[in-house]
């Protein structure tokens, strides 16, 4: 009997090592190049597809196994990729992230300087009008929206043909779609103004979640597709709208019409 009970004891014991294993689990904080704690920093475990996002004081806390690989992402900040390994479960796992370095645009000068800083710094006009335009940005992120919603539509580059142009007769499932339209936006989430840290988390989650590889055909890499995020967000205020229904084809379909507009003013091209 001593012996039923002793392997009974020895399959529990492996069973709660299983147990233990299988539910481990990441901590850690997250700073800058200072050692500021950052908030908002969404962590990413790609390999179990769960994602959670630093707190106030730069904590955070995530399962993960061995093997699995984790990003930390921040709108501003290049992101670091990590492959879990055996001794992160042993301690807390600090992470620093680095700034993007602000690019200066490089300027030609056809005259002689003078020597005189008030008469040659007219010259620098086309210089002045790129650092007040990344301002305006980071200004418009951090400010309270005090401009009306943009009309909502897509723009004719991405619309399929319309087969029914031209007809005069009633669409059921047109007027069904109105109906069930007017249902949601009567027991939708109400639309309220997002302060900085929640567009910024809102950014995050549509660079994690939603497919924008269309755009890099555009020649578009992580840097100007985040210049576009920023622009889009001034135009169309994606976060007010989506940010507590958040839907990644409707928001996808913003982004392609504001792309319209946004390519002219860049002078993109297929």
């Amino acid at each position: 009997m001593s012996t039923v009970f002793a392997k009974f004891l020895i399959l529990i014991a492996l069973l709660l090592v299983i147990f233990t294993f299988s539910q481990q689990n990441i901590s850690g904080k997250i700073v800058d190049e200072d050692h500021n704690n950052l908030t908002g920093v969404l962590v990413f475990n790609i390999t179990k597809n769960t994602k959670v996002y630093s707190n106030i004081s730069g904590d955070y806390f995530i399962e993960a196994q061995e093997n699995d690989e984790v990003k930390f992402i921040k709108q501003g900040f290049y992101r670091i990729d990590k492959i879990i390994k055996k001794e992160t479960f042993n301690s807390p796992l600090e992470i620093q992230l680095v700034r993007v370095e602000t690019l200066i645009q490089e300027v030609e000068i056809n005259y002689k300087p003078t020597g005189n800083l008030g008469k040659d710094s007219k010259h620098l006009e086309d210089s002045k009008k790129v650092a007040a335009l990344q301002s305006s940005i980071n200004d418009y992120m951090k400010s309270e929206l005090n401009e009306p919603l943009p009309k909502n539509e897509i723009s004719k580059s991405f619309r399929v043909h319309d087969f029914q142009a031209g007809h005069v007769s009633v669409n059921l499932l047109t007027i069904f779609g109105e109906v069930g339209g007017l249902i949601k936006k009567a027991t939708g989430s109400k639309i309220t103004t997002p302060n900085y840290v929640e567009t910024q988390h809102f950014l995050a989650r549509v660079k994690a979640e939603v497919d924008l590889s269309i755009f890099k055909k555009f020649g578009m890499d992580e840097e100007k597709i985040d210049h576009f995020l920023a622009y889009a967000e001034k135009v169309n205020h994606l976060s007010k709208k989506y940010r507590k229904d958040f839907n990644t084809a409707t928001i996808l379909s913003e982004l392609q019409s504001a792309f319209v507009e946004y390519s002219k003013l860049n002078k993109l091209s297929d």
